[in-house]
C-alpha cells in the first residue's frame, strides 16, 4: 500500500473519532497536501518524521477540529503555520472559510503558495512571509496557532497583537498555565487518542 492511501484509510477510519464528516474530494484534496508535505519535508521540515497513519490523526485530523468553533463564513488568521496546520486542512474541509496564513521562514511561506496552487485555495488564502509582530492584524475574528517558534515565550505579545479576535491555540498543560497567567478566558477540549494535547479557545 501506498503511502497516499495509508493516509487516506486512517484519515477515513479515524475522521468520526474526530467528529468531522470528510467528502471523498475532500479526503483527496487532504491527502495532495499529505504528499506536498512527504515531498518537501526532508528540506523544509515542515513537520517531525513520522508514519502516514500519524500525520493523518495528529496533523490533519487534529487540526480539523477547530472547525466547530468557526462559524459559516470565518476570516481567521493562523501564525507560524509551518506545513500548513491547523489552516489548510481546515480551508480544504470548509469553503465558506478564509484565511491569513502568517509564515515568517520565506521558504516554507513558499511551500504554502504550493500547496495553496495545488489544492485550489488561491482565492481564499493570502501568505505572509513576515513574523506577526511585523504585520499588522487582518481584519480577522479568530487567531489559530499550532506550532510557533517560542510559543510560551511570544504568548503575550501574540495575545497583544490579536486584540479582540479570539484565540484557537493548540497545545498542552504548559500553554494552559500560560493562557491562565495571561488571564485568558478560554475553554479546552483534549485531542482524541491523546492525554495531553488540547485545543485551547477563547470564550
Amino acid at each position: 500500500m501506498s503511502s497516499r492511501s495509508e493516509f487516506v484509510t486512517a484519515i477515513r477510519s479515524n475522521a468520526g473519532l474526530f467528529g468531522v464528516e470528510l467528502s471523498s474530494e475532500t479526503i483527496e484534496q487532504l491527502a495532495d497536501h499529505f504528499e506536498l508535505i512527504v515531498e518537501h519535508d526532508p528540506v523544509l521540515h515542515l513537520v517531525a518524521p513520522c508514519p502516514p497513519e500519524e500525520m493523518a490523526t495528529r496533523h490533519f485530523l487534529e487540526s480539523l477540529t477547530m472547525l466547530k468553533h468557526l462559524p459559516p463564513g470565518t476570516r481567521f488568521a493562523d501564525v507560524g503555520s509551518g506545513g500548513g496546520f491547523p489552516a489548510i486542512p481546515c480551508l480544504i474541509a470548509r469553503k465558506d472559510l478564509v484565511s491569513v496564513v502568517i509564515e515568517s521562514k520565506a521558504k516554507k511561506a513558499g511551500f504554502l503558495s504550493l500547496v495553496a496552487d495545488r489544492c485550489g485555495l488561491r482565492d481564499r488564502v493570502e501568505i505572509v512571509p513576515k513574523q506577526f509582530a511585523e504585520h499588522r492584524r487582518p481584519d480577522v475574528s479568530y487567531i489559530s496557532c499550532r506550532a510557533l517558534d517560542g510559543f510560551l515565550d511570544k504568548l503575550p505579545r501574540l495575545l497583544k497583537w490579536a486584540g479582540p479576535a479570539k484565540p484557537l491555540f493548540f497545545g498542552g498543560n504548559s500553554l494552559r498555565e500560560a493562557l491562565e497567567k495571561n488571564k485568558v478566558a478560554f475553554s479546552e477540549e483534549l485531542m482524541p487518542l491523546s492525554d495531553q494535547r488540547f485545543l485551547f479557545y477563547g470564550r
